[in-house]
């Protein structure tokens, strides 16, 4: 049934934006207090101590506008947050937490508090376990600074983020669609994918988004594909011939398996012997090699008492032949 209530809507205009969430007050809190408390704690490194007791005041001024209780212990090297009576947003706590993380990885104070709005998330991105080798992974890592920073630049322009490389971390602040752009950007760059092209791609799609034309169409057709270049070292043959390779006797099968001592023991009789006869045999073979060996130092000795053979003998030796060779040659003839 079609709707019989048509009236204009003066107050609903294009400019007004449908999808704006309105900030969280105490006046929307009907369940009042909360029955348990809450509590986050993170550690943070010794270089970072005089940094955050300077600007603790300043944290502790903007936790306590949502109602959460903050602490900084310098002995234990933590802070803590944790809800109190006073806490009327559920969320806040989480927030706080995320708070506390960020100054721990050596983000700025003024930007940290930033993660207390509403639209506003942070990522922490681990990327020493993407790269085993520490060389590599000092080159890649300053691949997403870029020359003089100016590729960190760029990536937070387009995606409108805050980015912070520290040690072994990247750090990221923003909305929730930029934030998984950047976390695509530095995985793909720790696997040697160069930050650059996914920055002209992102500039490709902020152009075409100002377009209403090409709003709802497919982008495939405007972005840019790059091909891999990096080709592989070893040198492949085009034609690989398995049999010429292997052999002329090529076959499938592995070769058969050799036999072990004690299946040629077996065979030879040897292993059902009784330990007397195993080593009166064990004594016959070692007999036998050491009369071989007296045999032939016995050879060796005889030889230097041998008489050279003298010159005048084989010349008697070779004229007897001839002369005997001769008279056949005539009856031949």
């Amino acid at each position: 049934m079609p709707s019989t209530y048509k009236k204009e809507k003066p107050w609903d205009t294009d400019d007004i934006d449908k999808w704006k969430e309105d900030a969280f007050t105490p006046d929307q809190n009907l369940g009042g207090t909360f029955s348990e408390e809450s509590s986050f704690a993170t550690l943070f490194p010794k270089y970072r101590e005089l940094y955050l007791k300077q600007s603790w005041p300043m944290i502790t001024r903007t936790l306590e506008k949502h109602g959460i209780a903050c602490t900084l212990d310098l002995v234990e090297g933590s802070m803590t947050v944790k809800t109190t009576r006073k806490t009327f947003d559920p969320a806040a706590i989480l927030n706080a937490r995320d708070l506390i993380k960020l100054l721990a990885r050596s983000v700025p104070a003024p930007q940290a508090v930033k993660i207390m709005e509403d639209g506003t998330a942070c990522d922490v991105i681990k990327i020493r376990g993407l790269v085993r080798n520490k060389e590599r992974f000092v080159k890649r890592r300053q691949r997403i600074l870029g020359p003089n920073g100016s590729t960190l630049k760029a990536l937070e322009l387009l995606t409108q983020t805050y980015i912070l490389v520290q040690g072994n971390t990247v750090s990221v602040m923003g909305g929730y669609k930029p934030l998984k752009e950047v976390r695509r950007v530095v995985e793909d760059c720790m696997e040697n994918i160069h930050p650059i092209y996914h920055i002209k791609e992102l500039m490709i799609k902020r152009e075409l988004a100002k377009d209403p034309a090409l709003k709802d169409e497919n982008w495939d057709r405007f972005l840019p594909h790059f091909k891999k270049r990096n080709l592989s070292r070893r040198r492949k043959p085009f034609v690989v011939n398995e049999k010429k390779a292997v052999g002329k006797n090529y076959t499938p099968f592995p070769p058969p398996q050799e036999k072990s001592k004690v299946d040629l023991q077996i065979e030879s009789g040897e292993y059902f012997l009784s330990k007397a006869a195993k080593e009166r045999g064990v004594r016959e073979k070692r007999e036998e090699k050491m009369k071989d060996k007296m045999e032939d130092r016995k050879r060796k000795r005889e030889e230097a008492f041998e008489a050279p053979k003298e010159e005048g003998e084989e010349k008697k030796k070779k004229k007897k032949k001839r002369k005997v060779e001769a008279p056949v040659e005539e009856v031949e003839a």
